[in-house]
Formats: C-alpha cells, structure tokens, sequence
C-alpha cells in the first residue's frame, strides 16, 4: 500500500517539475495530533514528529530519538532513517527542486532545514491529498469555557496582549497556533483526536478589535454568545481579501506556526516582525483556578490508574495483550463522568515493546502480557476541565538484578528533579542532567527530554517550557511540566516513571508539587541504593497518594495501596 502510494506520487514530479516532495507530520494548523496524518499516510510512521522526503529513486524519514526503533518498524522497508538531529546540514540530497505545500511550512523551517542545498518549489495543491483523501473527521462548533473554569475573562487576556503588540511598536498580531486563540478567547473545539483544540486563526490590532479566521459554522455558538461580531469573522477563502482591507502597516506574527502561505500574504502589505508568540509564555502560566481544576482531574484520574494497576497486578490471572490492557485502563477512566478522552494514544509496551519509547499496541497483533515481562504504561486523560499523563513501569513477578537496579537509577533521577531548587535550577537546560547523572556514571542514558510543558484543558505536549538540554525558559510560579527520566534496552525492555509537576512558590522559593497520584512499583526498587531523603520522598509522596485516593477505593484496593508507605 505505501509503495504503491509512494509510486502514484512520484507520477506527479514531471507534472510539477521537481525531483522531490517533503511531507511534514504537522498539518496546516501546526498541530502534533491532526485528523490528518499525511506522514503516516505515505510512510506509515505514526509518531508524532518527522519529515519524509520523497526523491525519484529513494527516501528519507527524518526522526528524532523517540522514534528511532519505532520508525525501523514501521517504515524501514520503504525508507531510510535519519536522526532529525542531521536535517540541517543533510547533504545525502542536493541541488535538486523539492516540492513542498507551502501552508505547512514556516519560512524558518524551509531555511534551515530544505533550502540549504536544494531549491525549494512551493506547491499550493497538496500532492498527498491528490493521490489519498480519505480522511473521516466531523466539524462541530466551538465552545466557551466559564471565568470560573479558567479564572480570567477573554476581556483581560485581550488587554494583557494588546500591550504587548504596543511595546513592540505593532499594529497588529496573527495567531496563527489554535491553543493561543484557545486561550486568548476561553473557547475549545473538537477538531484534534487527543484536545480540545478549535481550527482557527486570529488577528488582533492595538485598539483591542479581535478578527476570527475560521470556517462560519464553527464560531456560530461565539456569535450567540458575543464574543465574536458577525463582520470581524474572516473566512478562511476570504483572508488574503480581508487583509488588503487593514489600514495599519505593522504586523507581528509566530514563526513557530505561521506558514509561508500566510507569510507570503501578509508580506505583500505588511511590514511583518517574525517573533515568537508572546501568547505561548502568558498561557504557560496557569493561574489558581486553573492549577485546582488540574489538581481534581489528577485525582480523579490516580483512582483510575491505581485502580488499573491493582487490577493487573492481583486480580487479572489470565494472560491478556497489551491492547486488553489499554482497553480495560480506558474503562477506568471512563466510570468517572468528567472524563472525555485520552490526552493521547496510550503506550502500553511489555517486554521488548517497552523499549519503543512511543510504542502503540496493535489491535490485531498485539503481544501477550507475561508474568516475566516488564510493563511499561504510559497514558493520558482529558477531563472536564483538565489535561493529565503519567508513565509507570511494572513487575508481574520477581525482577532480574540488572533491571531493578536501572530502575532504582531512573527513580534517583527522577527523585532528583521533584526534589531540585528551582531558583538554583531555573530552566530546563540546567535541571536535566540532574535527572540522568545516576544513569550516566554507568554509561547509561536515554534519547528523549526529561519532561515537557503540559496545557490546562488542551495540549498535553505544551511548551514553551521543557526539562530538556537545549531549553532556556525560565521557570515561573504555574507552569506545569512532565518529570519522566527512563532508559530503553532495545529488544528487551523500556523503563519509564513520569509525574506531571506544577510550579508553586513560598517564601520566594520556587518548587515543584505533584499533581500525579498513582503509586510507583516498589518492587523494581533496590532500597538499598536509596538514601533517607529519598526514602523521605517515597514515603511522604505515597502518604499523599493514599490519603488523596483511599476514599474512592474498594478496601482491597485501599488495603494494596496502603502497602506502598
């Protein structure tokens, strides 16, 4: 099927006069999870990040170090696999014309990665969407969320941005990525498989006047509502028309996810300033309100997950797969009201499957869980009103040595970044080796970041801010990230313990507080290389989960769970 694909797309090269196409895993909004997923449509890769270059005789799949044995998996019969790492300065193709759409690519992406050594042809029809459009998704109006919810009005948010595009000496700001508008407007949408996220675009000016671009039917309930004026709603056919209309001259947009469609319009009348969002940063500061709503659905979902977990430990006693698996933890989650979705597809590797850092359970052929497997879960809800992930790694019987002391090394490290001085390490980049020294003085590591910035009620995989080796975001009182060192043995298991954290100050002091309860396996845990503070940890943080969670437990689950302090 993929090569037969692959075959009905270089038929389109001498139609268009180029030697090769690239095909991006975003879609025209930027988004990691998209309806359409034109990158597994012609590779057959499902990760969530990754380019494909289609030449005459030959292709690449560029990936990063998530996705390196997932990748060999699913599209090395096709491909060759490239580390992402490399696509800056890729000479394995040259002076050659490659085709690209234009509308999912920014202009800093096609600079630094394609237009280096090749000629870039932009291709307004998408050729993947010529030779397979077989994409089922429902368009449904968006929906507004209650000051309650979010705990601030549209109105202030507004105001706050507005005097950001005056200090730059703006007139104007397009949005261009649909969780800043999200924000910006309190409102969410249904066009995303794993958040809330509405498919639209927008243009503020200085005098506070906002401009929807998106199709009518979906801000018909913002209409109602008057968040929106029927005039200031640009259609997407009507946008470059619209914009000719703008008296103003100065405008600043996001060169994270404005492309060189949008670029190429505005730059016809606009002096353009190419910045990153301010929206990204006021978003990823989550005020009170939306920290305790975060906060109730973490509950919520650790009944869930310790509820699974205890399931599959004790009183599942015949073998099921890893899709079993995943079914019956999706029926945890779905006995409480709130609960709508997952955040995103559910990682549930045993054995060898763990090791696959974003590894989906095949419905057909999916692998029987043993009592000797290791067991890594890693999984997400989206709540009303709240995002949520968690990773834990578990035994069905007793571990092999080597296993149970790289766990403990994994556990020292990530002990070590919910424990750290926040002032001293105040971004990412500094708190990373924090997490992986245990595993490193054994020549040990893992190819992934140590944690990532996470949204209220939206993208689960939200920065700017990150725990990785290349962030320089400082640290603010509010933002919520991932804490997930692990490390991967490649045919033989994967190992990965991850609590979402939020940022909290007292006294001036900055520090992380969980917002995961879901007990961690102490039976991978060598005691023995532990030392009493994070002895201290495990029993306080176990402590919390039991009395957090025991109330909504059945006395045989409350009875295992009070084994964990």
């Amino acid at each position: 099927m993929i090569k037969e694909r692959i075959s009905k797309l270089r038929e389109k090269f001498n139609e268009y006069n180029i030697d090769g196409y690239v095909i991006p895993k975003n879609d025209e909004f930027f988004s990691e999870y998209s309806q359409k997923d034109r990158l597994k449509t012609i590779s057959n890769f499902s990760g969530s990040a990754g380019y494909a270059v289609i030449l005459r005789k030959k292709n690449y799949l560029f990936v990063d170090g998530r996705y390196s044995i997932q990748a060999e998996i699913e599209s090395a019969k096709e491909f060759e696999i490239i580390n992402l790492n490399k696509i800056e300065n890729c000479k394995l193709f040259k002076n050659l014309i490659l085709g690209l759409d234009p509308k999912l690519f920014t202009f800093k992406q096609i600079n630094n990665f394609f237009k280096k050594y090749n000629k870039i042809k932009e291709i307004e029809r998408n050729l993947i969407d010529c030779i397979y459009n077989n994409y089922h998704y429902e368009s449904k109006p968006f929906f507004s969320l209650n000051k309650k919810i979010v705990g601030e009005s549209h109105l202030t948010k507004i105001k706050k941005t507005v005097s950001i595009i005056k200090k730059n000496k703006s007139n104007y700001l397009f949005i261009t990525a649909p969780e800043n508008v999200a924000w910006l407007l309190n409102i969410r949408g249904s066009d995303n498989p794993n958040s809330p996220i509405p498919n639209c675009r927008m243009i503020i000016d200085s005098n506070s006047k906002i401009f929807l671009v998106c199709e009518k039917i979906k801000a018909r309930n913002l209409i109602k509502e008057k968040k929106i004026k029927k005039e200031n709603l640009i259609s997407p056919k009507e946008f470059e028309t619209f914009i000719k209309k703008l008296k103003k001259n100065k405008i600043i947009i996001d060169e994270k996810s404005c492309s060189l469609f949008y670029e190429n319009i505005l730059k016809k009348k606009f002096l353009i300033s190419n910045k990153v969002d301010p929206i990204y940063l006021m978003k990823s500061i989550k005020n009170k309100v939306e920290i305790d709503n975060m906060i109730n659905s973490h509950i919520i979902d650790g009944v869930a997950l310790t509820r699974f977990l205890y399931w599959i430990k004790n009183k599942n006693k015949n073998e099921i797969n890893e899709y079993q698996a995943q079914l019956k933890l999706e029926n945890f989650r779905k006995k409480n009201k709130n609960y709508l979705y997952p955040s995103f597809n559910t990682i549930a590797g045993a054995g060898e499957n763990g090791a696959i850092i974003h590894y989906k359970a095949d419905k057909i052929k999916s692998k029987k869980i043993r009592r000797s497997d290791i067991f890594l879960c890693d999984s997400g809800g989206q709540y009303r009103y709240g995002t949520t992930d968690v990773t834990r790694t578990i035994c069905f019987s007793k571990p092999k040595k080597n296993i149970k002391e790289i766990f403990t090394k994994v556990l020292k490290g990530h002990i070590a970044i919910a424990t750290a001085n926040l002032n001293k390490n105040f971004n990412g980049k500094l708190l990373d080796p924090l997490a992986r020294r245990y595993l490193v003085r054994t020549g040990l590591n893992y190819n992934h970041g140590t944690g990532h910035g996470v949204g209220f009620f939206l993208n689960v995989h939200e920065g700017p801010q990150s725990i990785s080796k290349h962030n320089n975001i400082k640290f603010k009182e509010g933002m919520i990230l991932s804490n997930e060192p692990g490390f991967y043995k490649k045919n033989k298991f994967g190992i990965r313990i991850e609590n979402l954290v939020y940022i909290k100050k007292i006294n001036k002091r900055l520090f992380f507080q969980n917002l995961t309860l879901v007990p961690i396996e102490k039976e991978l845990i060598n005691f023995k290389k532990l030392k009493k503070k994070e002895k201290d940890y495990l029993f306080n943080y176990h402590l919390n989960v039991y009395s957090k969670l025991s109330p909504f437990l059945e006395k045989d689950e409350r009875k295992w769970l009070a084994s964990f302090i």
